[in-house]
Order: structure tokens, then sequence, then C-alpha cells
């Protein structure tokens, strides 16, 4: 999605598909975690609904994507990919979705200025609305009574008030989901046709809301010099005609959401014309989350047939043997740009677990991307029940995953979390110091803890600085 591609720029490349694949395979599969309706025929309906309704991205936006990504794993593109652990429906609003937008779009030139790369930029955003569950009840005590009720999955299965009717799984939602999924989609793409993120104008991205945030004067100071450095240093290159500025300043975004639920993600899995294979058109980028990551289950097989670029997490408990199991699974064409390994260890770990896995999908053969996860590692609860992610630990994962790259010849190409514009307090931590005693000053997340407006643009900057060219 860019100021989005609105054409492929070369020949689609043939499909990646092994013979052995369909749209409906992964049925005959476990697939862990996937949502029990009580109404088979309310289903059946919302699926083929979603099946005749237009795609919600395209297939040669997908492909340009995968160009990007395949750049990336040649040291030549970097991938931030951020936004909301899980996306409400009453959140599909202007304002919610304008600052997400800007954080990301700040971050990036962050990025971009600290090391002299274009970023490929992939929102957490438009079908973000299903999350898996340590549990699949919870019980709370609702007027001095026990109550078990099904957990909150998300607002593509159920609602979040703590009510039978609500945490009913609905099919219907699938199709409400769509519908704010494309409404997301047409307002962000309106929003970067018109120049809204225009990388020669970054003080025009409304730096009040710079200014509303709980900033330390040196984060925003750095932030201000460099935009203007950045400008006029573009406009320097575009005087003396550099053919390169376009790559560093071209504006695309691309969405992202992982693929629980696959009745949707399946639905919206079709042909198209002038291309071979099967394209998920949910979104740009599905990835399938550490839970339900088996090699022998449901979203791998569904996820290994389709023509996007798929990622996957990978968690401490992951061997180097089926890491390169999972990779060849999902990558069976072994092609560019086609996966993304999303490591997620915990801080303190990657020393230990992560140079066997760079080594053995190297010594495989096996193409891939690797990212971190440095947030989903790191949730701890506190002494009164809340969790939080200590902003230190998501510093030092990354850091440590960093020096693992290093030290095995590899480099890190990304980075992956959840994110807000607002100024919550979730996470403890950063320049602002938020301490437990006040995460319930703002904790408005429905599931994960997220970085806030500043500790994303300050964890923007450490990272600029660690892997910096300059």
């Amino acid at each position: 999605m860019t100021s989005m591609p609105t054409r492929r720029t070369r020949p689609a490349p043939p499909p990646t598909a092994p013979a052995d694949w369909s749209v409906e395979g992964w049925h005959a599969k476990p697939a862990a975690h996937q949502i029990a309706y009580d109404d088979a025929d309310a289903v059946s309906r919302a699926v083929a609904k979603l099946r005749d309704l237009p795609p919600l991205v395209t297939s040669w936006e997908v492909l340009r994507l995968r160009a990007s990504l395949a750049e990336a794993e040649e040291g030549k593109r970097f991938l931030l990919q951020g936004g909301d652990c899980a996306e409400a429906l009453a959140d599909c609003r202007p304002e919610a979705i304008t600052s997400k937008l800007k954080i990301l779009l700040q971050m990036s030139l962050v990025l971009v200025h600290g090391l002299q790369t274009p970023v490929v930029r992939v929102g957490r955003f438009a079908g973000q609305y299903a999350k898996p569950r340590s549990s699949p009840t919870e019980t709370k005590t609702v007027d001095g009574t026990e109550t078990t009720l099904p957990s909150y999955f998300g607002d593509l299965i159920n609602q979040a008030p703590f009510e039978p009717d609500a945490r009913r799984a609905d099919p219907h939602l699938m199709v409400r989901a769509y519908q704010h999924s494309a409404m997301t989609l047409n307002f962000v793409r309106s929003l970067l046709d018109g120049g809204f993120a225009d990388l020669h104008h970054p003080e025009y991205w409304d730096l009040s809301f710079l200014g509303s945030a709980q900033l330390s004067e040196d984060v925003r100071a750095q932030y201000e010099l460099m935009s203007r450095e950045l400008s006029s240093a573009l406009r320097f290159m575009e005087a003396l005609g550099e053919k390169t500025v376009d790559e560093l300043t071209r504006v695309e975004f691309f969405a992202s959401h992982e693929g629980l639920n696959l009745q949707y993600e399946s639905a919206q899995t079709r042909t198209v014309p002038h291309a071979e294979g099967h394209w998920c058109l949910t979104t740009h980028l599905p990835w399938i989350g550490e839970r339900t990551r088996q090699l022998d289950g449901a979203h791998v097989e569904f996820f290994r047939g389709i023509e996007n670029p798929v990622g996957v997490k990978v968690g401490p408990s992951a061997t180097a043997d089926e890491v390169v199991e999972l990779a060849r699974a999902l990558n069976p064409a072994n092609i560019a740009g086609k996966l993304v390994l999303i490591t997620r260890v915990g801080s303190g770990k990657a020393a230990e677990i992560m140079p066997a896995w760079i080594d053995a999908v190297r010594d495989a053969g096996v193409r891939c991307l690797w990212t971190s996860d440095p947030m989903h590692g790191n949730t701890i609860t506190t002494d009164s029940g809340v969790k939080t992610r200590p902003f230190d630990r998501i510093m030092q994962e990354l850091e440590e995953v960093i020096d693992a790259h290093e030290q095995c010849g590899s480099r890190l190409g990304g980075m992956h979390v959840e994110l807000t514009g607002e100024d919550v307090t979730e996470c403890v931590g950063g320049a602002t110091d938020i301490r437990e005693d006040q995460l319930h000053e703002n904790y408005a997340s429905a599931c994960d803890p997220r970085l806030n407006y500043q500790q994303s643009l300050e964890l923007a900057f450490i990272i600029a600085k660690r892997l910096g060219k300059h």
C-alpha cells in the first residue's frame, strides 16, 4: 500500500505453491486456536459473503512488498512493522488511524536518517482484529457469583464486555471486520495519495502531536534537528539530479495482521487475472503466531500455499531443526522476499538460542528475512495483576539479537513492535520512566501492553544509532 502501487512494474513470477496444496486443504489439519461457532449456517453465510466481496488489497501491491522484502534480505532496506496489539472496530476513526500512521512515519524517518537505508513500512492495521489467548475461558466474580465465559479473542470473533451475549463467537463479525478494514485502508490510501506522508516535508506532520506527548526535550530536539537535516539533504540531492533520492523518499505503507481465523483468510483467497497462484487478499503480509506454527497444523498448511510473503513468530521452545523445517514449509520455492522469520525469545536468551537458528537456516540455504519482536517474550505481570513490558528488557532483547546476528555474520533486517500513537501507560520504563504504580493512569489496551508514543520514538532513535552507518 503506497502512495500505493497502482500497477505491476514487472511480469508476475511463477506460482510458489506446492502441487498438493488447495485453498480448503487446511480443514483436514488440526487447527490450534480456531473458534467453535455454535451456528454453522451463519458461518457459511458469512464466508459466502466474504468470497463475493472485492479484495481488500491487490496482488500487485503484494508483489511490490515481496520485492521490497527481498531487498531487505540483502541489507538494502529495513522492515518496520508495528501497530496495535488488537484493533477495535470502535477505533476505526480518523484520529486513531492518523495517530498510528504518524508514529510509524516518524519512527521510519528516524530509521531512514540513521541507517541511510529505505524503510519498508508495514502497519499492524486494517485487519488486526483477532488474538489468540492463553486460556479459552475467563472467570470473574459478577454480583457476588463466580462466572466463567469465553475469553475475548478480538473483534473479529467476539466482543470485550464480560457478558454472555458479547462473548459468544459471532460469525457476522468477520463481515464487520472486513468492512472496517476496507474503511481503514481507504482512509490511509487517501492520506498517502494526498501527500500526508511526504518525506520532503516532515515538518508538516503535525508537530503539535510531538508537543502533546510527554517527550523529553532531548528526544524532541533530536527529532526536529534530524527532520530539518533530512529535508535539506533531499532537496540538495534532487538539485544534483540524484536518481536514488526516490528510493529514499518513496512512501509506501503495507498492511499486516495475524492470520488467526482461517475461515476469514481463506474466504478472501483467490486467483487473479494475469498472475498465477492464489493470493490472500485480506492483507499484504499475514503472519502466523508462536501458538499456531505447528508444522502439521492448519495454519502452516494454509499459508504455505499463498503467494503473499508470510511472517512466522518463533519463540525459545523451537529447535534449530524445527526452524529450518518451518522455513522450508512456508517458502517451498525458496524465493527471496517470501518469508519473514520473526524471533521472540525474551531478554537474556538470544545469545544462547539464536546462533544455532541462524547457522542452521544459512546452512540449509533457506531464504528469509530475520526480524525481531522484542515485545512478546518480555511480558510480565505485576503484583497487582497488571500485564506490562519493561522498556529496558525490550531494548536488551533487541541489542542481544543484533549481537547474535553479528556473531554469525548475519544481520537483523527489521523489527516488529506493538505500539500506539497515544500517551498510554502500559509499558514501564523509557525516558519518561513510567512506574508500575502509574500503569492505571491510561491503560487502554484490550489485550497486551503497547509502547506509547514517546517510547516508540525513543526505540527508533536507539536502534538507528546501534545499526547506523555513520
